[in-house]
């Protein structure tokens, strides 16, 4: 992401320094790596969230693109032995390996996978990343309500990346909890954005 052009930016969170996000970063001492690939359109989007979630998880990684080199996305995927899975929902025209029960069990030793983009952004960066279409597949079936009212959901269910994650990561690590203060600043995030946009 990079900073605006014309006005004076945050040096962290990259935002405009009337607009910056800084006072939500929320550390979160998170056991499962976390590697975000953020759509360019995301990048510089407003409204996103996977900047705020990346700096408030120590174990994170930001990559911005829509194509990703083969070669360079794969040894991002094996800098360790994790057990590395996509969060996303399954499809029937996109089947994908199953899941490994026994490798979820230990979390700081899985690498989640996670698209930034609309729905329709993050089908179109998993064909063009055929790597990705053969990870297995976390999904949320039993997401919770999304506190993101700054941007519309076209299906119920549909949560911010920052939301997701931290209900995959609190289903991975069994400790719900944990992440109860980042989503409570997410909230603020949240307010602040309502007082320059409405729903779009």
């Amino acid at each position: 992401m990079t900073k605006p052009a014309g006005r004076p930016a945050c040096d962290r969170c990259l935002r405009p320094q009337s607009s910056c996000i800084c006072r939500w970063i929320t550390p979160v001492a998170h056991e499962a790596e976390v590697l975000v690939l953020q759509h360019p359109l995301e990048a510089g989007h407003a409204k996103n969230t996977a900047r705020l979630l990346h700096l408030s998880l120590p174990r994170s990684r930001l990559l911005v693109g829509e194509v990703f080199e083969e070669a360079g996305l794969r040894a991002v995927m094996e800098e360790t032995a994790a057990y590395t899975v996509l969060l996303y929902p399954e499809t029937l025209r996109e089947p994908a390996p199953a899941l490994d029960p026994e490798r979820l069990r230990d979390p700081a030793q899985v690498r989640l996978v996670v698209l930034d983009a609309t729905w329709r952004k993050s089908r179109k960066m998993l064909h063009l990343n055929p790597l990705l279409g053969q990870l297995p597949r976390l999904s949320l079936d039993d997401a919770p309500a999304s506190s993101y009212l700054i941007r519309k959901a076209h299906k119920p269910g549909q949560l911010s990346t920052l939301e997701a994650v931290c209900a995959a990561l609190a289903r991975l690590e069994g400790d719900g909890g944990r992440y109860q203060p980042l989503l409570q600043a997410f909230d603020g995030f949240v307010a602040q954005q309502l007082a320059f946009f409405r729903p779009v």
